[in-house]
């Protein structure tokens, strides 16, 4: 009754509807926060190796894709899975996914698969389940700069005065390696490894990092990137990006394992946010947000958030597979 396979050139024309039917559902359904890639991009991406698609045909008619990458980094990241007929969701995805793990099976001896099932994709956690996927559930947090209630809060944050021997200041290249190390050390050992293992590493580690300050992930943010100096070390930092040119991201913060609960990654990340606020109302920056994630059940974290005026968007399951034996 069906048949699946990896999309190829000679199927490019058929297949074009479909993908445009994700396209429209990209952010109603699916809580894409970026506008996906038009076709002719998306098919360039495909012909240059950076992503591939798998595709459920019923009765040789396109009915449902799954697209993953190996190109960003060291696990086989599963992008979307998407399909027409809703009422045969559940069991369209898992005819992809046992052709997915197939086809990713030798893969899957060196990389783990991550999968963030954003929006509708939730409902696939009893699917992918049953096929030895396991679960970290995220919370996507936002400080709006037009929200009237964020704006308060930040302005009555509770942040304690910068101890003695403690700096903040922006980033600067020599940091480099120290960021390397105080990451790692922060994220080695957390739910972040678990989908992306080059935290467990000095060298995977610093890929991320590279892949941050040159612009790999997003437009790094150096002047309002934060860096905790203690005796002029660095031990801390609160990392910045830019995407669609107003939307700001905070993809890391660390601070070495000694000069934590000093409320000093509240400093940091105030440092950061000040010097966005003043963008804004100085030279009228087009900032609309800023956001970033955490684990659920990281309370810490949350409050730290929250504690500065984000608030709670919404969640969703990242699941992760890890390798085979």
């Amino acid at each position: 009754m069906y048949n699946t396979r990896i999309l190829t050139a000679t199927e490019y024309g058929s297949f074009e509807n479909l993908y445009e039917d994700f396209r429209s559902k990209a952010a109603s359904d699916y809580n894409f926060e970026l506008e996906p890639l038009d076709y002719d991009g998306f098919l360039d991406a495909i012909d240059k190796d950076l992503i591939k698609c798998i595709v459920l045909y019923e009765e040789e008619k396109p009915i449902a894709f799954l697209v993953y990458t190996t190109a960003i980094s060291e696990a086989v990241e599963l992008n979307i899975i998407h399909g027409i007929n809703r009422a045969d969701f559940h069991e369209h995805a898992r005819e992809l996914l046992v052709k997915f793990l197939d086809v990713t099976k030798t893969l899957r001896h060196e990389k783990i698969v991550c999968y963030p099932m954003l929006g509708e994709q939730k409902s696939l956690i009893s699917v992918i389940a049953k096929l030895g996927f396991k679960f970290v559930g995220i919370e996507v947090l936002r400080f709006k700069f037009n929200s009237e209630e964020s704006r308060n809060i930040f302005e009555r944050a509770r942040v304690v005065k910068l101890p003695e021997d403690y700096e903040v200041v922006s980033w600067n290249s020599k940091y480099f390696d120290d960021a390397v190390n105080v990451i790692q050390e922060s994220f080695k050992d957390s739910s972040d490894a678990l989908f992306d293992p080059r935290f467990r590493t000095i060298e995977g580690t610093q890929d991320i990092i590279t892949k941050i300050v040159k612009d790999v992930y997003a437009e790094f943010m150096p002047n309002s990137t934060s860096v905790l100096l203690y005796k002029g070390e660095a031990v801390g930092f609160a990392f910045m990006n830019l995407t669609s040119g107003s939307i700001v991201n905070i993809p890391l913060v660390g601070i070495k394992q000694e000069h934590q609960g000093k409320g000093l990654s509240t400093i940091m990340l105030k440092h950061s946010m000040d010097f966005l606020l003043k963008a804004i109302s100085q030279y009228n920056s087009p900032l609309t947000e800023i956001n970033t994630t955490t684990e659920t059940d990281n309370l810490q974290a949350l409050r730290l958030y929250k504690n500065l005026g984000f608030l709670e968007d919404y969640n969703y399951p990242q699941s992760y597979l890890p390798m085979e034996n």
